[in-house]
């Protein structure tokens, strides 16, 4: 959600009198979960967490919200490719976010939590405090310091031991990058980069709290978890209550799909490549379009494993196709006579194409499907230079 969607600096100023009060919550008041479905943009596919300070004695409603962010900081674009993405806390009316909610057609919850006053005073002045400009801003994680377990956090802090979780609601093992591709339809773009872009720390079986890093599973580990209390056991959630009622928006695939794009791809590039064998002859400019991407795609994978802050990015093996030191091999493809040397590097390719279905297989690492027609056509036509080069007369 983004400042400027919400004009941020008119809903601040309605309730900054209020916050900047040390003021005491009364017996009546509430702490409640706030989730949202899915919406339209890729950063909205995994819905949205928020929390709930309602206190009609104080006339106080507001939501406190971790996912802010601006498009229009200074260097925005290159602080996100970067990973040091600035997201902030803001506080404003709940009744704004609602309005904007039903504007997007995005289902809401409430879980109001059953906290003594003793915590839900804890959690109000965690918030204040947080809230203020000194202490909102935190660099944001997608998968582990995000809108979804900030509440998570504040909710085991403020009752410790006493929280427990009920971990048989997961009923199958799933790793980051399985969830992540449930919310985001793998057929498009957008999924195709960030499974090419992300590393095997993606591929870890997660656990139910590390799973929070989605709303969905936050709602739901909310919704079973007991809190131990008094020599006895009371449920987390005192009351749910469904505050819009939308249909959760499917992410749909792309029109122009990455896997429609690459199977049309392989099949011209297996055309050219029979055409090549029986003409005994090499498509020069072909053999340069699969070096020089796969060598940028490679390129793109180092900068992201060594020189960004992106937890999620290193121990990439989609390095096994998409080798940086191709964008180099393919100027050196535009050539009549390739350097002897080519072949030699050519049967290094095959060797770590062929790695990937173990890598696969043992799910080090799942790579994205949508991959399969450039993968088959890299070892048909590896195998073809392999083949024509090595009987070349140098």
């Amino acid at each position: 959600m983004t400042l400027k969607k919400l004009t941020l600096i008119l809903l601040l100023s309605t309730i900054t009198s209020v916050l900047s009060q040390n003021v005491q919550l009364s017996k009546f008041s509430n702490i409640s979960i706030i989730t949202s479905g899915p919406g339209d943009n890729l950063y909205e596919k995994f819905g949205h967490t928020a929390i709930r300070v309602k206190d009609p004695v104080l006339q106080l409603d507001a939501l406190y919200n971790y996912g802010m962010f601006d498009f229009n900081a200074p260097n925005f674009e290159l602080n996100f490719v970067k990973g040091y993405m600035k997201y902030k806390l803001a506080a404003y009316p709940f009744h704004y976010a609602l309005k904007s909610a039903k504007e997007d057609k995005r289902w809401v919850k409430e879980q109001i939590l059953n906290l003594t006053q003793k915590e839900k005073t804890a959690v109000f002045y965690f918030l204040q405090n947080n809230a203020k400009p000194e202490n909102a801003t935190y660099f944001y994680d997608p998968f582990f310091d995000n809108c979804a377990t900030k509440p998570r956090d504040i909710i085991e802090k403020t009752l410790g031991n006493a929280l427990v979780y009920n971990d048989s609601i997961i009923t199958e093992n799933k790793s980051f990058r399985e969830l992540m591709n449930e919310k985001i339809n793998v057929n498009t773009w957008g999924s195709f980069g960030i499974n090419i872009a992300l590393g095997s720390k993606l591929d870890q079986i997660t656990t139910l709290q590390s799973r929070m890093y989605l709303p969905d599973y936050v709602f739901s580990a909310l919704a079973a978890a007991k809190i131990k209390r008094d020599n006895k056991t009371v449920n987390l959630v005192k009351k749910t209550t469904v505050l819009l009622d939308y249909k959760t928006k499917d992410s749909k695939p792309a029109a122009l799909s990455p896997f429609i794009v690459f199977l049309v791809f392989l099949m011209i590039a297996l055309f050219i490549t029979y055409k090549d064998y029986k003409n005994a002859k090499r498509s020069k400019w072909l053999d340069f379009l699969i070096f020089f991407f796969s060598g940028i795609a490679g390129i793109v994978i180092v900068f992201l494993w060594f020189f960004t802050n992106h937890s999620t990015a290193p121990n990439n093996f989609n390095i096994l196709w998409a080798f940086p030191l191709n964008s180099f091999i393919a100027f050196l493809m535009l050539q009549d006579q390739p350097k002897k040397w080519i072949v030699k590097y050519l049967l290094f390719l095959m060797s770590i194409l062929y790695l990937i279905p173990i890598v696969w297989f043992t799910k080090i690492q799942l790579f994205t499907w949508q991959l399969l027609p450039l993968l088959i056509l890299m070892v048909v036509r590896y195998a073809f230079l392999y083949k024509k080069l090595s009987i070349a007369k140098w």
